[in-house]
């Protein structure tokens, strides 16, 4: 299969730096590298071509207007581009494991979509990465709660994949999602109507399994390392929650204000 890695950022490019550095070194390589860009500065855009010389690896910018916190409309954006068909999903604060595409291509399965888990990195872990005084975090100073993210085994990968998915759906993470993009098209991609931070994420996953979509989680691989910083505003999220209850009394498949905004445009289609 293609796969398209898709990295949202906004106005980070020290953190996407070293999060397209991870990438490059994957042991299993994406067929392109989508940029969801949520309306950077041009210091970004520079960043980027920049990085384009690095790798023979393409990298798609896919960019719009900076009008407040609209990730859901640059993912649909960055969705109706991807060439692949299969999209592995993370954040530009993000530093890969080198076998986290391999990983999550061992859950891939028609029917299915995947979450992940990350570790959290601390202030002075971050700090020292983006300084370059550490190239890969070092686990011994990390918090003891987070390390079962960043440990890799073959045999509990396949075995937690079905099982702990079960009873989880609150430990879905948007920076660590994969999706056949047909099955993303079927839902109508990411509700743009949810705008500032929280529950896209969920939403999207509860229209997917409404779908026939079923849900993996990805444990024991995966592994992904999340740099500290400061919270996004919540000041929406009493909304987000609204709209999340709706779809899961209602078992809402499409979204109405999706990648497509008129719904006898996407039958036609």
């Amino acid at each position: 299969m293609l796969v398209s890695l898709m990295i949202s950022t906004y106005n980070w490019k020290e953190a996407l730096s070293l999060c397209l550095y991870s990438a490059f070194a994957q042991t299993v390589k994406p067929c392109e590298i989508l940029i969801a860009d949520d309306g950077s500065r041009d210091d970004t855009k520079q960043l980027i071509d920049k990085m384009r010389t690095k790798t023979d690896i393409p990298i798609v910018h896919v960019w719009h207007e900076d009008k407040g916190f609209r990730l859901s409309a640059i993912r649909n954006r960055s969705i109706e581009r991807a060439k692949g068909d299969y999209i592995i999903q993370i954040d530009g604060d993000i530093l890969l494991d080198k076998h986290f595409i391999a990983d999550h291509l061992e859950l891939a399965e028609k029917g299915y979509f995947v979450c992940g888990s990350r570790v959290l990195l601390g202030r002075m872990a971050t700090a020292r990465l983006l300084r370059g005084v550490e190239t890969h975090p070092a686990l011994f100073k990390q918090d003891l709660s987070f390390l079962l993210n960043a440990f890799r085994s073959h045999t509990l990968r396949l075995y937690l994949a079905n099982r702990y998915a079960k009873n989880s759906m609150l430990r879905i993470r948007g920076c660590n999602m994969a999706f056949w993009k047909e099955d993303l098209l079927r839902v109508n991609g990411y509700n743009e109507s949810l705008e500032m931070w929280g529950q896209e994420d969920v939403e999207i996953s509860y229209r997917l399994i409404h779908a026939g979509i079923q849900k993996k989680q990805l444990k024991m691989g995966g592994v992904q390392f999340h740099l500290y910083h400061k919270f996004a505003s919540r000041e929406n999220l009493e909304y987000h929650e609204q709209v999340l209850r709706q779809v899961i009394a209602e078992r809402t498949v499409w979204c109405e204000n999706g990648i497509v905004k008129d719904r006898r445009e996407a039958q036609a289609l």
